[in-house]
């Protein structure tokens, strides 16, 4: 969970698309702030991962199974495979692109 000020600073953000997007383009981990609608929304899940692999975490379900946005969080942070659903079809190919990438979880 994002530190105590910036929940603060964040309180109210709710459901507005453009004031999230703007905040995980920053810290990914903002997406723990989201409306539901908005953590099953795959541009600003995309948006979030790409800044914080693990901000995954926060995803809907639904996009933890999204093969493009799970490649994009462990590209960022190898360990946002932890928060990858385990009905993807092979987690191996996830970590062959981890690896092809050079990276390391």
């Amino acid at each position: 969970m994002p530190n105590k000020r910036f929940a603060t600073f964040l309180q109210g953000v709710g459901d507005e698309r453009r004031r999230i997007s703007h905040f995980v383009k920053n810290y990914g981990r903002a997406l723990y702030f989201a409306s539901d609608r908005l953590k099953d929304d795959h541009g600003i899940i995309m948006e979030a991962v790409k800044q914080d692999g693990r901000a995954l975490g926060y995803a809907s379900e639904r996009l933890k199974d999204d093969h493009n946005i799970v490649i994009e969080a462990v590209k960022e942070d190898g360990y946002a495979l932890e928060y990858a659903s385990d009905r993807l079809p092979s987690q191996q190919s996830i970590m062959a692109e981890n690896f092809h990438h050079g990276l390391r979880p």
